[in-house]
């Protein structure tokens, strides 16, 4: 199982503190909201807008009037959130992000130039550089059991400890049209997931998940 450096680019987003002293990215989940609430009020005034308590939005990034941003939230440089997306709270979206029309954002932490462009919900997740969700794709944060998540790897099942946990995307994933990635799915950098996949545990870094147990190398 990849450790945190392996699978995310830590240069590409403000919340490199947040992932200081854990093994595992999804550790760093219990602690989103504090973090933008302690984050928030050192961000420069010159350059974040305050408009409610517990939102910073950069006066570059573009939002319409229609989208809800709900507290705590930071919303980076460059990004756009567009028609009626709705960020519950506790998300940081980084740089030229894209959080697209009627997308859900909750508990989450998009690293820069992250795309999630259309119908998409994405729930106590990471979404690391470059990676994009493709249309309806979604994160499944809670099995239908309601018990705790695991992560099935290669090498074994890893306990999370976490009734919610959706997905870990690695730096430049891409994510198919309409797929569901399950409670517990982390995916390794540079692989690419099928569209209409059901995605669970761990997929190796530069691969092509096709089908479950159809998961190739990318040449």
């Amino acid at each position: 199982m990849d450790g945190i450096k392996e699978l995310l680019d830590l240069t590409h987003t403000r919340a490199a503190e947040l992932f200081e002293g854990k093994r595992y990215p999804w550790e760093a989940l219990s602690d989103i909201a504090d973090f933008i609430l302690k984050l928030g009020p050192t961000l420069p005034a010159d350059e974040f807008d305050n408009p409610s308590e517990g939102v910073w939005i950069a006066k570059d990034a573009k939002v319409f009037p229609s989208a809800y941003i709900g507290a705590p939230a930071i919303i980076d440089h460059g990004a756009e959130v567009r028609h009626c997306a709705f960020i519950r709270g506790s998300a940081l979206v980084g740089k030229n992000c894209v959080v697209g029309n009627s997308v859900e954002l909750k508990n989450v932490i998009l690293f820069d130039n992250v795309q999630t462009p259309h119908y998409n919900y994405v729930g106590d997740s990471i979404l690391g550089y470059k990676s994009h969700m493709g249309a309806g794709s979604i994160t499944s944060n809670v099995k239908s059991d309601k018990t705790l998540v695991c992560v099935k790897t290669g090498e074994g099942i890893i306990e999370t400890g976490r009734k919610k946990f959706g997905a870990i995307l690695g730096d430049c994933v891409e994510v198919g049209c309409n797929s569901v990635l399950n409670p517990g799915s982390v995916i390794g950098r540079n692989t690419n997931i099928y569209p209409l996949s059901r995605v669970r545990g761990e997929v190796p870094a530069n691969s092509i998940y096709k089908d479950e147990g159809d998961i190739v190398p990318k040449k």
